[in-house]
Parts: structure tokens; sequence; C-alpha cells
């Protein structure tokens, strides 16, 4: 059985600390290394637009350990401010730059995980820096936003991306107070979820006084001084004080194509079921990979933090020396957009087509409580399931804090390969400040059948 005497890994925010404690107890006797390339550790980032809306008062709460605490509980040695900037898998080791003591040195390995995560898209005619221009990607960029915004007078804000991102910041600065325009290239906002669920979005922004620009595939800023003073959007001239660059995120693969290691058709680092990559002693995981989509059986890409956990396990564990395998993923992800929030699993009727896979679907608008109760108000259902057999395909929801479990609910009828049908047949709870008297999701299942 393979033993591993030194495991490194590369990579600290999510998925890297995962593996490595997942590796150490998997093998105590194993010596593990971490390293990161910025100053933080183990940090929360979905949760960076709700500091930046004031719902959580610190950054410094995001941050799950401190490299000292981990390096204590876990007991996984963590080098910060140390960035692995080549692989020489013929001596199979890692070269390193410190950028503190700016210097290089080298480290062996017996395993080695690549867990560098994604990177933001470039936003094409905008400088790589500008002094008001940022994305919304890691903790350092909270701090550089937030100390921008405390320098100075800031009122308006473009945001460039109306996908999960560029919502949530659109909803952020909306909550405190600011002018947003959120900027997109496609027609609608969301662009990977359902048409009907893009107009109820369209209509909420336009509800909330936030200006969406659809179709602006060519975005033209004026800089000066390093500013961007203002952009010119198919023809419209707005000058915004704060730029935030939401259009996405790829695959961080650069070390590992430097390191001439198989890439995946998605842009991801090429890796098998049991996450170890063409090099048999490197392993890769996180949000630099794909996964397989249990719906349409083929490799997919959708980074979110709940999938990089899980198979920063797997990794971990095999490149400690286990046997673990990754399981087909059935994607089941929500996004905050103002007052409402947005469910999508398993694949659109977008992306049915676009794999060949005949369909039908069904909508619906039902009340989430009993309607004479206070709070109660219309959720927005929409089920995508085979036309031959009913097998739920995939579902979307736009409401309130209920379309979380209805996703829940939808997603495992997908692993189960549960007709969709028999949602009309379940026994739901039932009590007025709580359900409705008829669930939504038994008037979809009703209509499948």
């Amino acid at each position: 059985m393979f033993k591993p005497a030194k495991i490194i890994v590369v990579g600290g925010n999510a998925a890297g600390p995962a593996a490595a404690a997942k590796a150490k107890r998997v093998n105590p006797d194993a010596k593990v290394i971490m390293f990161e390339a910025g100053e933080f550790i183990s940090t929360g980032t979905c949760e960076i637009p709700y500091v930046l809306s004031g719902d959580i008062q610190d950054y410094k709460e995001l941050i799950t350990y401190t490299p000292g605490r981990f390096r204590e509980e876990k007991n996984v040695e963590v080098y910060i401010n140390c960035e692995v900037i080549r692989i020489d898998r013929q001596k199979k080791s890692v070269i390193v730059y410190n950028s503190k003591e700016k210097s290089e040195f080298e480290e062996k390995y017996d395993s080695l995980i690549l867990a560098a995560g994604s990177i933001s898209k470039p936003v094409s005619d905008f400088p790589e820096f500008a002094v008001n221009l940022f994305t919304l990607k890691n903790i350092n960029d909270l701090i550089r936003i937030n100390d921008f915004i405390k320098s100075g007078e800031v009122n308006s804000v473009i945001i460039i991306g109306a996908g999960y991102i560029g919502l949530e910041a659109a909803d952020a600065f909306h909550n405190t107070g600011k002018d947003v325009i959120l900027v997109e290239r496609e027609n609608l906002p969301l662009a990977y979820t359902e048409p009907e669920i893009q107009m109820l979005i369209l209509e909420l922004l336009k509800k909330n006084n936030i200006l969406f620009c659809g179709s602006a595939a060519k975005l033209i800023p004026e800089i000066h001084n390093g500013i961007i003073r203002s952009i010119n959007v198919n023809g419209r001239t707005v000058e915004p004080d704060i730029v935030i660059s939401a259009a996405g995120v790829v695959p961080n693969t650069l070390l590992a194509r430097e390191a001439g290691l198989e890439i995946s058709p998605i842009g991801g680092i090429k890796v098998d079921r049991k996450l170890r990559t063409s090099d048999p002693y490197i392993w890769a995981c996180g949000d630099s990979i794909g996964f397989l989509n249990e719906v349409t059986r083929q490799i997919d890409y959708f980074p979110l933090a709940t999938i990089a956990h899980d198979y920063a396990h797997i990794a971990g564990e095999n490149a400690a020396g286990g046997n673990a395998i990754a399981f087909p993923v059935v994607k089941n992800s929500a996004v905050k957009i103002l007052d409402r929030f947005h469910v999508s699993i398993g694949i659109t009727s977008h992306e049915a087509r676009v794999h060949g896979i005949p369909f039908k679907s069904v909508e619906s608008a039902a009340f989430n409580l009993v309607k004479v109760m206070p709070g109660s108000e219309q959720v927005y259902g929409k089920i995508i399931y085979h036309a031959v057999n009913k097998n739920l395909l995939g579902g979307a929801f736009f409401g309130g804090r209920e379309v979380s479990g209805y996703g829940d609910l939808i997603s495992a009828f997908i692993r189960n390969k549960i007709p969709g049908n028999v949602l009309g047949e379940l026994n739901y709870n039932y009590t007025p400040p709580l359900s409705p008297f008829i669930n939504l999701l038994s008037i979809l299942g009703r209509k499948i059948k």
C-alpha cells in the first residue's frame, strides 16, 4: 500500500486546508505541508458580499483558521506568502517563492495536491490595474474595496457581469445606499438559469432602482491618471466612482500546464475518479478541476464551495494512500438577490437541448404560506424532466427561504432517479405559519403526472 512520507498541498483557501487535514488524518505519520501564495488561509469567500453590505461586521469573521491555529490543531505545516511557481515532476519537487523574503527554495514531495482554485476572468478593453477597478474574489479584494470606499466619496457603482457574484455585489452595494448599474453582455441577468427566472430577476432589479444594461458586449472605458472616469455602454456614457469586475472565473491551471499535466476539455486539470492527475504522484481538487455531472454524465465545471470541500477530502485521502472515489455531482446552488432567493438544481432546459436529452417542463407559482397569513407571498417553480421516463433532470425556484428546501428535495430525486410525478404523491407538512395548504412541489408533480 502506498504510504507517502511527505505530502505537499498547493493552495490554502478552501479546498487546500480540507485536503491537508484529511491527508494528515489518513496518514498521521506523513509530513504534510501547505503553501499559500496570499496572506490568509481557510477563508469563506461566499460570504464576502455580506461584509460589503454590513450583514457581517468584520472580514476577520470569514477566517476559520489562522496559520498558527491550523498548524496546532491539524498538525499541518503552513506557509503563507509562499507561492509555488514551478513543479519539477522528474525530481518530485516544487519551487516556492517567498514574497516577503523575496527568495526561492525547493521542497521535495512524495505526493502533491494542487488546490489553487480559480482566477477572475479579465474584462476585455479594461486595464489590468486601475485605482477604482476591483474584483471580488478573496479577502484581499474585500479589504482593498473597503479601504477605497473609506478613502473618498463613493456613490455610484458599476458592476460588470450579472452572474452570481455580480448579483450579490449589486445587492450588497444597494443595501448600503449606492447607485448601482449592472452591466451584462447577455440580454438578461443570470444567463445560466431558466428564462422565466431571468425575467423575474430583471423585474426585481427594476423595482429596486438597480439599472440593468444588457447586451453590453463592448465596453469602452475612459481612463485618466489611472482612474476609470467613465464607461461607454452601448453608446451610453456612465460615470462610476467604483467599478467591480464580476465577469466570472476560470480554473487556475497555469502551474499544471507548465508542468505538462493534462487539461480537460472544460479547461480544468484533468483528473480521474480518484482525483489523480496524469501524473501518478499528483492529485488535484477544488475550483481548478471539473466534475462528472450526474445528469449529463459529462465533465462539467461549476465552482462551488461545497463541491470543492467534498472533493478535497477525496484528494487528501488518496494522496495519503487511501482509495476514495469521487461520485458524480448534482448541481445545487442558490443566490440571494435583494429580498428574494433563487435556487438552481441539476441542468437547465438549455443544457438539456445542448446535450440532446429529450425533456419536458412544468411550471407554476404558489403561495409559500396559507394566503391569509402574514408573510405569505408567491414562489415560482419550474421543473425539467425526461420526456420518456419522467425522471427529474433539473429545477429552478424563485421566492423566499423555502426554495432552499425545494432545491434539496429535487436534488435527492435526481440522485435517486425518482420520477417527477412522485412529487404529487408525497405528504408535505402543513401548518399555516410555516407552510401552504398545497405545496408548490405537489402542484408541479401533479402537472407532470
